[in-house]
């Protein structure tokens, strides 16, 4: 027995050092880097857009009412979704009341006439009575210095010939009253003139009808409902809705890209103004962007756009590989397999990428996923993104 413990005893002592250098052979060995995947930072084209919505609303809405009052509308010329030009009559009214008028008014004027032709005449009559008058008083006057006419007789002479002078005066002004009167019933004549000439209710601008009030037999009034409703020259225009974020990026004469509700094709457009407030309410901004195109589309449609507010090639890298920390945007640079969190200051977001504007250049090479298990100074094994 003794002996065969002698001999496991041996056999352990031998065995040991056998079982060390094997448990030990794996601490040995150098640790393996994590492969993370990186991308290289170039040059890339980005667009910033801003994405609005809205009505499709008349850049102008013109409203044609009577010029006249009272007159009954006799026929309809035009109806709605005719194109009208500027002059063109789209309804006429009733004429016969104020033909009337322009029959009576003919017969004041020629009666004015006449009466001017009596005032000069008795103004003729009135200056060559004063004129005589007049002589005679010079005459009687004289007889009456040489002795030969009493004084009585003087002065019924220069009476005479005050009397006469004052008649005329009166004449002259009888003949202003005349002409007065047939200025006067010229410029009613004028004036009816005027009112049958707007019994023709005309188009005031050309354009598309878009409402029609007007009915046969009513009588035509201003106060009312407007006859007619047209926009004007047909043009139309999206009233978009605008972040109270986004509306300081948004300036006339920008480029919009705009897609209409069951329209399969994009329209173009342009940034025609930027209204200068918000609605406290909703918070938001509008926009008026004129359609290129404005007959593909209809008022009052709902339309999605796209504002781009710039473009430029800059330097870019994925969305993924910024990350946030105190002190801004950061990114993890990849020097020689090496990490280090670098600070960037970033720009526009386009789809996938984003513009760094500083802490970046062309050629670097960045985390492509800022959320990866790695941190600042650790050593990694990068295996390049793919590109796309």
């Amino acid at each position: 027995m003794r002996s065969v413990l002698l001999a496991l005893a041996t056999l352990t002592a031998l065995s040991a050092p056998v079982f060390a250098e094997e448990e030990a052979a794996p601490a040995a060995e150098a640790p393996s880097l994590p492969a993370i995947t990186v991308s290289v930072v170039e040059n890339r084209l980005l667009r910033d857009r801003v994405i609005v919505s809205g009505l499709v609303n008349p850049v102008e809405e013109v409203q044609v009412a009577p010029l006249i009052e009272g007159q009954p509308i006799e026929t309809l010329l035009a109806d709605v979704g005719d194109r009208v030009v500027a002059g063109q009559v789209l309804a006429t009214l009733s004429k016969t009341t104020l033909e009337l008028q322009k029959s009576q008014y003919t017969a004041s004027l020629a009666s004015a006439r006449a009466t001017i032709a009596q005032a000069e005449a008795q103004l003729l009559e009135s200056q060559a009575a004063a004129d005589e008058a007049q002589r005679v008083n010079e005459r009687t006057a004289a007889l009456q210095q040489q002795g030969t006419a009493s004084q009585a007789a003087a002065d019924q002479a220069s009476a005479n010939a005050i009397a006469s002078a004052a008649r005329v005066t009166v004449a002259k002004q009888s003949l202003e009253a005349a002409k007065a009167q047939v200025a006067l019933v010229e410029a009613q004549l004028a004036n009816v003139d005027l009112q049958l000439s707007r019994t023709d209710v005309k188009a005031p601008v050309g354009g598309e009808i878009t409402h029609r009030n007007a009915v046969v037999g009513a009588v035509a009034s201003a106060a009312g409902q407007p006859m007619f409703t047209l926009i004007r020259d047909g043009a139309l225009e999206l009233s978009a809705d605008v972040a109270e974020i986004d509306l300081i990026r948004v300036a006339s004469g920008q480029p919009v890209r705009m897609v209409a509700v069951g329209s399969p094709e994009p329209l173009a457009g342009s940034v025609r103004l930027v209204e200068p407030t918000i609605d406290t309410a909703t918070r938001l901004g509008r926009a008026r962007i004129t359609i290129d195109t404005p007959d593909n589309v209809r008022a009052g449609m709902f339309m999605d756009a796209e504002i781009l507010v710039a473009e430029r090639e800059t330097v870019a890298v994925p969305v993924t590989a910024v990350g946030s920390s105190v002190g801004g945007s950061t990114v993890m640079k990849v020097v020689d397999g090496a990490v280090s969190r670098v600070l960037v200051k970033t720009g526009i977001r386009d789809g996938g990428w984003v513009e760094v504007l500083e802490g970046l250049t062309p050629g670097d090479t960045v985390v492509t996923k800022a959320g990866a298990f790695v941190r600042d100074g650790d050593r990694i094994n990068p295996v390049p993104a793919a590109t796309n």
